[in-house]
């Protein structure tokens, strides 16, 4: 995942975290505007969320945080 793209979610988590609470979830569509204007970047968080992780459709944002910041 590029450098970009990590510090996106990771800044999407923390704000959702913190207004929501820990247990909120989310999906790798959160990361993106409600319109597919960079398939490429869309892609690039699809790889990493579903193939590369396996990860189930919404999962806790501190979860994805964690991953993130761990460099998995």
């Amino acid at each position: 995942m590029r450098p970009s793209l990590r510090q996106k979610a990771i800044t999407i988590c923390d704000e959702k975290i913190a207004n929501k609470g820990d247990a909120v979830g989310l999906s790798f569509y959160a990361f993106f505007a409600n319109r597919n204007d960079d398939p490429e970047l869309l892609m690039e968080a699809a790889t990493w969320w579903i193939e590369t992780h396996r990860l189930n459709h919404f999962e806790k944002a501190a979860k994805i945080r964690d991953m993130i910041i761990s460099g998995l």
